[in-house]
C-alpha cells in the first residue's frame, strides 16, 4: 500500500474516532483553565485588549479611518490566533501524546483534530470580538457574508495539512518548534494582518501577491468586511488544500509508523 492511501487511511480512521479527540480536546481546555473564573475568555480578552491598541495606535499613524481599520485587524487577529495556534500545537501534537502513541494502537490524525478542535473552540470564545466590533461599526453588506462558511472551512484545511506536516517534523527534530515560532513571527509582520493592499505603494506590492497566507486571511476576512473575494484568492486557497493535503497524507503515510519511536 502507497504512502498516500496510508495517508488517507490513518485520516479516515482519525475522523471515525470523533468522540475521542473531541472529548481529548474539552478535556485539555478544562485542565488548562482549571479553577479559573472566566477560563478560555482570558484570551479573549487579551486578545481584544490587543486589538484595540494596535487598531488605535496604527490607525493614528496611518491615518486610516478608524471605522474600516478597526474590523479590519481585528479579524485578522482573530484568525491569525487560530492559524498560528493550529500550527503551533500542531508541532507538538505527537509529543503531547506519546503517553497514547506508546501504549495502544492510535491513527496520528486523531492528535491532529485535537489540536484543531481545542484551537477551534478557543477561536469561537475570541471570535465575540469580531461580532461586538462588527455591531458596532456596523457590517457594510450582508450579500457577501454566507461567504465566511466556505472560506473557514478552507482556512482551516490549510491549517491542518500544515500542522500535520510539522508535527512530523518536530517529532523527529525537537528544535524543529523553535523554527516553527520564529517563522510565524516574521509571517504575522508580512501578512495583511495589520495593514491592507491599498496602503502598500506599487513597488511592494509583491508582499501580498506572493505571500500565500494573505489570501487565506483575505478569504474570511474579506466576505465579513461586505467584500467579495477575488476568484484568484479562491483558486489559490484551494489548490494549496488540495497540493497541500496530497504532500502532507504522503507525509504522514510514509512516516507513521516511525512516530511512536520518535516521541
Amino acid at each position: 500500500m502507497t504512502a498516500f492511501f496510508v495517508g488517507i487511511s490513518d485520516f479516515l480512521e482519525s475522523m471515525r474516532a470523533w468522540r475521542l479527540w473531541t472529548l481529548m480536546g474539552w478535556v485539555e481546555i478544562r485542565q488548562r483553565y482549571a479553577r479559573s473564573k472566566l477560563g478560555p475568555f482570558w484570551l479573549t480578552i487579551s486578545m481584544g485588549v490587543m486589538a484595540t491598541t494596535l487598531g488605535l495606535l496604527y490607525g493614528v499613524l496611518f491615518g486610516q479611518n478608524l471605522s474600516t481599520y478597526l474590523p479590519m485587524i481585528s479579524i485578522g487577529i482573530v484568525m491569525w490566533g487560530l492559524f498560528s495556534g493550529i500550527v503551533n500545537d500542531g508541532c507538538a501534537a505527537f509529543m503531547a501524546g506519546a503517553g497514547y502513541i506508546k501504549q495502544i494502537r492510535s491513527p496520528k490524525y486523531l492528535f491532529i483534530l485535537q489540536v484543531t478542535w481545542r484551537n477551534g473552540v478557543i477561536w469561537a470564545h475570541n471570535f465575540i470580538i469580531v461580532l461586538i466590533v462588527l455591531v458596532i461599526f456596523g457590517v457594510k453588506s450582508w450579500v457577501s457574508i454566507w461567504l465566511f462558511i466556505p472560506g473557514v472551512i478552507l482556512f482551516l484545511l490549510n491549517a491542518m495539512w500544515i500542522a500535520s506536516f510539522v508535527g512530523v517534523v518536530a517529532a523527529r527534530f525537537r528544535d524543529f518548534p523553535q523554527i516553527v515560532g520564529s517563522m510565524l513571527q516574521v509571517a504575522f509582520y508580512v501578512s495583511p494582518i495589520l495593514f491592507h493592499g491599498e496602503m502598500l505603494s506599487k513597488d511592494h506590492k509583491w508582499v501580498i501577491e506572493y505571500n500565500p497566507l494573505a489570501y487565506l486571511i483575505d478569504i474570511v476576512r474579506q466576505p465579513l468586511l461586505g467584500q467579495f473575494p477575488t476568484p484568484l484568492t479562491w483558486v489559490i486557497a484551494i489548490v494549496m488544500a488540495l497540493l497541500g493535503w496530497s504532500l502532507a497524507l504522503i507525509f504522514t503515510g510514509k512516516y507513521a509508523k516511525r512516530v511512536p519511536y520518535w516521541v
